[in-house]
């Protein structure tokens, strides 16, 4: 009986689940600090902020299908164990958003320093949930690893608000935000 078999459907969705909640938490850090002072220069390429928040749950719905595939494939390929799953986390990354980064700087008016951090940032990103796959798919407990993600989360809206407040990164303001 092959090691796939065994990992049950209930497990590898929770699994599928922390991949999703670590690569968010990793995101808004990524995007509202790191990257943020790409986002309010003026630019062809992106969309208005406005409209752009509006969008986010897209973005976050394509982290899902980054989240499946990356599990699906540990699975296939019987990656296990948190080094195992965090190198091959970053080749999938690379491999992935080496390809989005090259497509997209051969058809659109989107900066070089953007096209860089995001090939960087969400190469992490799935790095990181590489991390908890790997754990998980080698019998991390469960609970233990939705604290580890947690944790991630609130260290990475932490670091992104220290950075906006001491004026190291822009923070990003929407126009009409908190209104209903």
């Amino acid at each position: 009986m092959n090691r796939e078999a065994t990992v049950s459907l209930k497990r590898v969705t929770l699994l599928v689940l922390l991949c999703w909640l670590s690569m968010i938490g990793f995101d808004f850090l990524l995007h509202g600090g790191i990257l943020a002072p790409f986002y309010v220069q003026p630019s062809p390429f992106l969309l208005p902020l406005e409209q752009a928040f509006r969008l986010i749950p897209l973005g976050y719905l394509s982290f899902l299908l980054l989240a499946i595939l990356l599990v699906w494939l540990m699975l296939r390929l019987d990656v296990r164990g948190w080094r195992g799953g965090l190198i091959f986390g970053l080749k999938l990354g690379a491999l992935v958003w080496g390809t989005m980064v090259l497509g997209l700087m051969s058809i659109s008016t989107a900066s070089m320093g953007l096209l860089v951090g995001w090939f960087f940032g969400q190469t992490v990103e799935l790095g990181i949930a590489g991390v908890f796959a790997g754990s998980g798919l080698s019998g991390a407990r469960l609970s233990r690893l939705f604290m580890a993600v947690v944790g991630l989360i609130f260290l990475s809206a932490l670091i992104t608000v220290v950075l906006q407040s001491i004026g190291v990164t822009p923070a990003l303001r929407v126009q009409g935000a908190g209104r209903t």
